[in-house]
């Protein structure tokens, strides 16, 4: 047994979409989250700004707070960093969030289907959801659509207004016709926070979210690691490079009624990159 925190990161807000699966899955788990507010988005970056950044906020958890696991909840880190993540750290499981959803595609999906991906610049580019989904079943078909715009609206939270509709209809209209897409992955953490936009523009669709898809890889790790904590009361710690209102008040809305303590925190993650030089 092991109680120590699961560590969590993401390149702002997007990420405490993983949250609530794992709260009510593993309630006895501990979290502290880092979201690099002050930096995002990531997905428009270069994969070198990508892959240091990652490296930053990684560090930060596993040599300053001594985490017994890292998940990362950014499709874009997962799909440019997590290789090079995991060199650097092997004393400790990293997970990322593409591949457990990768794996429901080819579970749930035949050669019926036609399966759109949307994600960010970074992530699309990669092409890593096409290339695991194929790699399960080389059977499918499989679209992508970079949607650059969707993370900073968010981030700037205006979910429930006309300018995020128009931007989905911008990106997806065309998108989702042309191709017959019938099934829609959300390849980017923020998404799931307009999810019910996008299923109230186009109910037909079948929704993958892969930050609930992640849980099973988490609960795996745990089990078979013998990490799960046991005996502890749960509190949980958010770091933010950018303590932002939006980002405070996600986790106050996640944690509401819940009753777990949770504590906030500004960290300069660049100032404790420098003092490790």
């Amino acid at each position: 047994m092991d109680n120590r925190q699961i560590g969590f990161f993401d390149s702002g807000l997007g990420g405490l979409t993983c949250i609530p699966y794992l709260l009510k899955a593993l309630p006895g788990e501990r979290i502290v989250y880092f979201g690099d507010t002050a930096r995002t988005p990531y997905g428009s970056k270069a994969p070198s700004t990508i892959k240091k950044f990652a490296t930053e906020i990684t560090d930060f958890l596993i040599e300053g707070l001594d985490v017994k696991m890292v998940a990362i909840a950014c499709n874009t880190v997962s799909a440019v960093a997590l290789e090079d993540l995991r060199l650097r750290h092997p004393e400790i499981p990293i997970l990322g969030i593409i591949s457990p959803a990768s794996h429901t595609i080819a579970k749930t999906c035949s050669k019926e289907n036609s399966i759109g991906v949307i994600g960010t610049k970074a992530t699309i580019a990669s092409g890593v959801y096409p290339a695991k989904i194929l790699a399960l079943d080389p059977g499918l078909s499989i679209f992508q659509q970079a949607c650059p715009a969707l993370v900073p609206l968010i981030e700037e939270g205006v979910e429930d207004t006309r300018i995020m509709d128009l931007t989905i209809e911008y990106y997806l209209d065309g998108f989702l016709s042309e191709n017959g897409i019938d099934t829609l992955v959300l390849g980017c953490t923020h998404y799931p926070l307009i999810r019910e936009n996008i299923t109230r523009l186009y109910p037909r669709l079948r929704i993958v979210d892969p930050s609930e898809e992640m849980l099973q890889s988490i609960s795996e790790t745990l089990e078979s690691g013998g990490l799960a904590a046991a005996g502890q009361k749960p509190g949980h710690t958010f770091y933010a490079s950018d303590l932002s209102e939006n980002f405070i008040n996600m986790i106050e809305l996640i944690f509401s009624g819940t009753g777990f303590p949770v504590s906030f925190n500004n960290f300069d993650i660049e100032a404790f990159s420098e003092r490790k030089r």
